[in-house]
């Protein structure tokens, strides 16, 4: 178990540093371009099977008790240590990253975005996945500063050079924004260090430890440093701004790992940092974050709702940036209420975000690839016009072999409806339990937090969860079903060109819409494992916070 978890860190390294050598001659293959995307997929393929290896040999009877520890002095003058170790709350994003990781290389097989050599490529994807892998294992406040810095590089990069229209732009904001907030965060994970002694992270979570070194005030300081670095990578309102750019310049597997993984270190760190070294500090600032997380469902919400209306130019992908903002907003109000329930269902939601998010993020970018874009009005436009008068009753219904996703690639319209609905929180699927379970731990936070504001707050994200049910299904209507929808009207089956047409040749038959090639075996493959997942986890929570319960008690009782 020890060298599994050690492993899962340092192959990823060991395989970016091999994909910028040359190839051996055996292994080269007719087009070295295709040598390295296979690499990626092989290395990547191996984290992910010892990642469930590692799984598998958890004791899921003892979800609190860190396993496959690896403790080793590193630089003794400063007693950090190389400390490894994973738990309940660890494990369940430790196998989403590898996993996302290995659909996003799997998928770049096929599906190479357009930019410098593939080399780069490889080594960035696997650097970044060590990155991510080494955040959620580490038990060292100094090594977690590493890794969590580790991973700033690789995005901007992917970005940057792989990116779309703007994308120095939003590179330059992404890195700036994340690099600012993790100086501030440095200064106070050394302010616990200096004042406990130690930067073991398992040793400041109980309470007969070196926090007790760590008065009100010094609390108060680190909470307000760290959490400044952890909500901009959370990403909190109104420190997001740098999200929607990133995501919609990024390649697609750039946004799928940086909605999937990125953004859950920032609310990790909430949880394993703040809220047990810092309990008072974090009580103190509880009400100012779940009524910031609060705003950030409602705007996140509204944002989206204004770039689906008709004739606003809003950008699919942009879109679903947004609603992260909202979703990762219900994250921090559930860790916010410093209760089990409200940090179980915050824990629940990031697994449900990293696998919806990422099938949406993946559908997009296929999209774009078969349409040549992700405009909201480009994708309706080619909507059939009316159907001819006299119709009757059948005017009302969109023309089945028009130009509506549904009737030009029903299973890649099928699944990319799915995705919204999953997304919305419709019962049954994933994105439900942790959005519910946040909201319940607001309605009774813990003791000594003002429960007519958190009560405000649930209501805030109530409304929130209508806001976002209207706009995922107006998404659908527009992309899936071929309708254009006015908000100051009722939905219009048909969507007149730029031009005054309507879509229909001068006889009144609908014009003829290209043709969108339907899911491709590339396709069924790298996304199949998270439509079933999230079904999966919709349907059994308790496979998930059967691991996750545990642990947070430990955690919020100071390890007892």
């Amino acid at each position: 178990m020890q060298l599994l978890l050690a492993g899962l860190v340092v192959l990823p390294l060991v395989g970016a540093l091999a994909a910028l050598l040359p190839p051996p001659p055996g292994l080269q293959g007719k087009n070295p371009d295709q040598a390295v995307l296979r690499h990626g997929v092989t290395v990547t393929g191996v984290v992910l099977a010892a990642a469930i290896a590692l799984a598998a040999g958890f004791d899921h009877g003892h979800p609190a008790r860190m396993q496959a520890t690896t403790d080793i002095s590193w630089i003794p003058a400063l007693d950090i240590r190389i400390h490894l170790g994973v738990d309940g709350i660890s494990l369940p994003l430790l196998v989403l990253t590898a996993l996302l990781t290995f659909l996003c290389a799997l998928y770049s097989y096929f599906r190479m975005p357009t930019g410098p050599s593939p080399k780069a490529f490889v080594a960035l994807l696997l650097t970044l996945e060590a990155g991510t892998l080494a955040t959620f294992a580490v038990l060292d406040l100094m090594l977690f500063f590493l890794a969590f810095e580790m991973v700033l590089i690789p995005m901007y990069f992917l970005i940057a050079r792989w990116g779309g229209a703007h994308k120095q732009a939003a590179a330059w904001k992404f890195i700036l924004y994340t690099l600012l907030g993790s100086v501030v965060m440095l200064l106070g994970l050394l302010l616990i260090g200096v004042k406990s002694g130690t930067f073991d992270m398992v040793a400041l979570a109980t309470d007969n430890g070196p926090k007790a070194q760590l008065s009100h005030t010094v609390q108060l300081l680190a909470v307000l440093a760290i959490g400044i670095g952890l909500a901009v990578k959370s990403p909190m309102w109104p420190l997001h701004s740098w999200l929607p750019d990133a995501h919609t310049a990024a390649p697609t597997v750039g946004s799928v790992l940086l909605a999937g993984v990125l953004l859950k270190m920032g609310t990790y760190g909430f949880v394993r940092i703040a809220l047990p070294i810092t309990p008072e500090g974090m009580h103190t600032f509880a009400p100012y974050l779940a009524a910031l997380a609060a705003v950030g469902i409602i705007y996140g919400s509204l944002a989206c709702l204004a770039l689906v209306r008709k004739g606003a130019g809003g950008d699919l992908k942009r879109l679903i940036a947004y609603s992260s903002v909202g979703h990762m907003g219900f994250v921090l109000l559930g860790i916010a209420s410093m209760t089990p329930t409200g940090v179980n269902g915050a824990l629940f939601a990031n697994i449900a975000h990293g696998l919806i998010t990422g099938l949406l993020f993946f559908m997009v970018g296929a999209l774009k690839d078969r349409t040549g874009s992700t405009d909201l009005d480009t994708l309706a436009r080619s909507a059939p016009g009316p159907r001819p008068a006299g119709a009757g009753a059948a005017a009302l219904l969109p023309a089945p072999s028009g130009a509506a996703l549904y009737a030009r690639a029903p299973r890649f319209g099928g699944l990319l409806a799915f995705g919204a609905v999953a997304s919305l929180g419709l019962p049954g699927l994933a994105g439900f339990w942790g959005e519910m379970l946040a909201m319940f731990g607001a309605f009774r936070p813990a003791a000594g937090l003002s429960r007519p504001a958190f009560l405000t707050f649930m209501v805030l994200a109530g409304l929130g969860t209508l806001l976002t049910a209207a706009y995922l299904l107006l998404v659908v209507r527009r992309v899936c079903m071929g309708g254009s929808v006015d908000l100051a009207g009722a939905a219009v089956l048909g969507t007149a060109d730029p031009h005054g047409g309507t879509g229909a040749d001068p006889d009144g038959t609908p014009a003829p819409a290209p043709a969108v090639p339907d899911l491709a075996r590339y396709e069924y493959a790298a996304w199949t494992p998270l439509a079933a997942l999230t079904v999966l986890a919709g349907l059994w929570p308790a496979a998930l916070l059967g691991l996750t319960d545990p642990a947070v008690q430990q955690l919020l009782g100071g390890g007892k």
